[in-house]
């Protein structure tokens, strides 16, 4: 933020209208307190007013200036005077020194104190043709002007400026640059940016949803919540305590159990069945032992209700201890959850999610931290029961089919044992005999368990076949006694070794009907199930709090986001016409009827005449200095118009000829742009919202008065957008984001900026805003000027770009203003000497009415100034006594 927001926006005052309202300081606070309050700002320390006057006004209002620069502020009132129009004649008390219109500027003293500058514009040159009859105050070309002072960077730059100058009075001269958006490209954007911050109600957030939603992204506070940090990553059974004995009772059984059948597989196992019978005893004490561990863990679930009702974090944690069990300690861990929350919207919306993403992220962030009673995870404990173990099992008790390989060896060993001839052949049927036995004996071992003799059944008709073979092989080839006798050694070992890994295959199948595998995931299951319970009653408060917070941010912004909708939903406000009788200027151009910088007509509030500051500009009718402007010539009737005369100044165009505007269509990144500075506002918005989610009072309320801070905000970004344009940044904008350039806004080229506010000022002509008579006042000496370029800070990086790639040299004193969309060069041009008189006000002879209160009725009385109440001249009063050494 900028020096020039902090010490706030320019109040607008226009004497030449508003003068007899602004008879006493509580008229005028109230006047300045209204265009504030409009505007939804409060009262600055540092007051700046820009007041539009005439040079007569300077005297016939000096009851006004009193009370304008006696304003009560905590700081420094600072006021710039512009004047319009031409100074009065001459002295009324010195006939015979006639002046002519324009040679004296007379300023009451009080204007001559510091933090006031008088700025004379005698004519506004608005005319762009030379048959352009304009009036020197047009209406039109003032607002423009007004509007580029009411920028607070330029209105402070030009008061030190002006107030640097010989008696703070100078004459400006302008030539300026304006580049925005047409006004109907500017809505459309700004309702495309307000529904693309709302979102849409069925838009998911990615990565969300169910199982797969990961809390990788959430900081730090959060985080350990949602990942239940205490419950996962340490132990949760006390070590020697009940559940932790009934674990590793359960457990040790299994692994006996596997120890068993381990030498039940060996070949002494086919010689004795104790070593079946020792499988089948650890196997029922696991069975025993699971199912004590499984009503261990129904306890334990049951333990977080009592009757019907959720006991304390402190009660269920007895009971859990009393378990055996461990809950981990939760100190610390809810003091940062509302910052956590915090951070994590501020850095969903600064990715550009919508509002109801972010307000979908935060609902499974409830679901995610939020605790799980112990009776919701109860029926979890049917996925472990006797019956789902058995059915898990059933079925696989059958052996399995002996593999090819097991049956090809069983062939080859009875071949190579069936080598004989003669009386040897007998011994042929030694292997088959062999394998035959081991495999009966084997299935001896496991009678009972279905069909254990079909696990060999094809490697022993495979042994019988091998056997036939090697005879009829050994008839055929007639081989020596030797041979045979090896072959029948190596067919026995070859026979015994393929029994064994029959056997242990079959053991091995044998035992799947005991569900060794089904009872270690059950035990398994039911260990990760009560760890899930003491998880969940792990910093349980804490957690609950959080889910409710987190449920609470959500409707929040949804909240916000409806508010968006309904922002985007609105229609424009009309907006007024600053024109006499029924023409007005062009459609394309809103200078008169765009909102100022305090005052906004799409609030729907009128008030008077400090509803409408650009209106004030176009004020009907005479005073007391005359007419605005020379009434047409009448024209006899039945008479055709002259086509020689001039066009209706009020149907011409409403640019002055001082003033270029160039009209983008739109960048890329403006309706981006745009939905950022609303992401923006509502971070700014929630800020108190978070103060009461700290403090556990995030219920209806608090929703209630963030929307209404949104709805202020987004307000206040609509009346900057209109105000300011989408160049320069919004107060509440972040300031670490970078904005993009004026091309990706706006569509329009900087290089036009750079020409303007770089140029050499001998070189570039500024439109003096003085009459011809009033030129003949001005200084003219070239050094006594004083330049002032000015352009959007915005821009800037795009203009020293444009600057360094033409050569041009860089001007330094160049102002970048934070606000306003305008850039250009004005020059301040001091008037000769002698030309501004400045003179006291005449005591009155007596002391009535010296204190200038107003009368005991209410009624404006007479001041020691010789004015009346409503800031006119009392009856038989002279303006001034005027001594030697006066004239300034």
């Amino acid at each position: 933020m900028s020096a020039a927001e902090e010490i706030g926006a320019v109040v607008h005052l226009d004497l030449r209208a508003q003068a007899p309202e602004l008879t006493t300081a509580r008229a005028v606070r109230d006047t300045v307190g209204r265009q504030l309050g409009l505007a939804g700002l409060p009262e600055p320390d540092h007051l700046l007013i820009l007041v539009v006057d005439t040079p007569p006004g300077l005297t016939d209002h000096q009851h006004q200036y009193e009370l304008l620069t006696g304003y009560r502020a905590v700081g420094e009132v600072r006021i710039i005077v512009l004047l319009v129009g031409s100074a009065p004649g001459s002295y009324d008390d010195e006939p015979a020194e006639a002046y002519q219109p324009d040679r004296r500027l007379i300023r009451p003293a009080v204007l001559r104190s510091s933090g006031t500058a008088l700025l004379w514009a005698g004519d506004l040159r608005s005319a762009r043709t030379a048959l352009e009859q304009p009036a020197p105050d047009d209406p039109r070309a003032l607002a423009v002007l007004v509007d580029v002072l009411s920028v607070p960077d330029v209105f402070l730059r030009v008061l030190a400026d002006a107030g640097a100058l010989p008696e703070a009075v100078a004459a400006p001269g302008v030539r300026l640059l304006e580049q925005d958006l047409p006004p109907e490209v500017r809505d459309r954007a700004w309702r495309d940016a307000l529904t693309r911050f709302a979102g849409e109600d069925t838009e998911l957030a990615p990565g969300m949803a169910g199982s797969s939603w990961s809390a990788a992204d959430l900081p730090e506070p959060l985080r350990g919540l949602a990942t239940g940090r205490g419950g996962r990553t340490r132990q949760h059974r006390e070590a020697g305590g009940v559940a932790d004995g009934a674990y590793r009772a359960c457990a040790g059984a299994l692994d006996d159990a596997d120890t068993a059948l381990a030498e039940l597989q060996a070949l002494p196992g086919l010689l004795s069945s104790a070593r079946r019978d020792a499988f089948e005893a650890d196997i029922q004490q696991a069975h025993r032992s699971l199912d004590e561990y499984r009503d261990l863990v129904g306890t334990a679930l049951r333990s977080g209700s009592s009757s019907g009702t959720a006991p304390s974090t402190a009660e269920a944690t007895t009971r859990l201890a009393a378990l055996g069990l461990r809950v981990p300690s939760a100190d610390g861990v809810g003091e940062r959850i509302g910052e956590g929350l915090r951070e994590f919207a501020g850095k969903l919306l600064g990715q550009g999610l919508a509002l109801r993403a972010v307000a979908q992220r935060f609902t499974g962030l409830a679901g995610r931290v939020e605790p799980v009673p112990g009776s919701a995870l109860l029926p979890r404990l049917a996925e472990h029961s006797p019956e789902a173990v058995a059915h898990r099992t059933r079925g696989s008790g059958d052996p399995v089919p002996a593999p090819a390989i097991g049956i090809a060896a069983a062939g080859l060993a009875g071949a190579f044992g069936g080598l004989w001839q003669g009386p040897l052949i007998a011994l042929a049927a030694l292997v088959p005999l062999v394998f035959i036995a081991v495999v009966v004996l084997g299935a001896a071992r496991l009678w009972g368990s279905g069909h254990p003799d079909r696990w060999a059944v094809g490697p022993r008709v495979a042994v019988c076949v091998g056997a036939v073979l090697g005879v009829a092989g050994g008839a055929l080839a007639d081989p020596p006694p030797w041979l045979g006798a090896a072959g029948l050694l190596f067919g026995l070992g070859l026979a015994v070794e393929t029994a064994r890994r029959l056997w242990y295959a079959a053991a091995d199948a044998w035992a799947l009907a005991y569900g060794i595998a089904a009872l270690r995931q059950a035990l398994e299951g039911l260990d990760a199930l009560l760890a899930d319970a003491v998880r969940e009653h792990w910093a349980a408060d804490e957690r609950l709090y959080c889910a409710d917070a987190a449920r609470s941010v959500a409707g929040m912004l949804r909240a916000t986001a409806a508010a968006a909708e309904a922002e985007a939903r609105a229609e424009p406000a009309p907006t007024a016409t600053a024109t006499t009788g029924d023409a007005g200027p062009s459609a394309g151009d809103d200078w008169l009827t765009g909102p100022s910088a305090l005052e906004t007509e799409s609030l729907g509030v009128v008030d008077g005449a400090d509803a409408d500051w650009a209106s004030d500009y176009d004020w009907e009718g005479a005073d007391a200095w005359g007419p605005v402007s020379d009434p047409a010539p009448e024209v006899a009737p039945g008479t055709a118009p002259d086509a020689d005369l001039p066009a209706d100044p009020w149907q011409a165009s409403v640019t002055p000829r001082w003033l270029e505007r160039e009209t983008g269509e739109g960048g890329a990144d403006l309706v981006a742009t745009l939905t950022a500075d609303l992401a923006d506002a509502a971070v700014v918005a929630m800020g108190p919202y978070w103060g009461a989610v700290e403090r556990g009072q995030a219920g209806a309320l608090a929703v209630r008065r963030n929307d209404e801070r949104v709805r202020d905000l987004l307000g206040t970004a609509r009346r900057h957008l209109q105000r300011n344009g989408v160049l320069a940044p919004p107060p509440f904008a972040d300031p670490h984001r970078a904005r993009p350039t004026s091309a990706n806004l706006l569509g329009t080229d900087p290089h036009r900026v750079a020409e303007l506010v770089g140029a050499e000022p001998e070189r570039h002509a500024v439109v003096q805003l003085s009459s011809p008579e009033q030129a003949t006042l001005l200084n003219r000496d070239p050094q006594a000027a004083v330049w002032l370029r000015f352009a959007p800070d915005a821009v800037r990086g795009d203009v020293e770009r444009a600057w360094r790639a033409s050569g041009a040299p860089q001007p330094d004193d160049a102002l970048w203003t934070a606000t306003g969309r305008y850039a250009g060069l004005i020059r301040l041009t001091p008037l000769r000497m002698g030309v501004v008189d400045t003179v006291r006000p005449r005591q009155l002879a007596d002391d009535e009415g010296a204190d200038g209160a107003d009368s005991a009725d209410g009624s404006a009385g007479t001041t020691d100034y010789g004015f009346d109440g409503r800031g006119r001249l009392a009856d038989g009063a002279r303006p001034y006594h005027r001594r030697d050494g006066d004239r300034r």
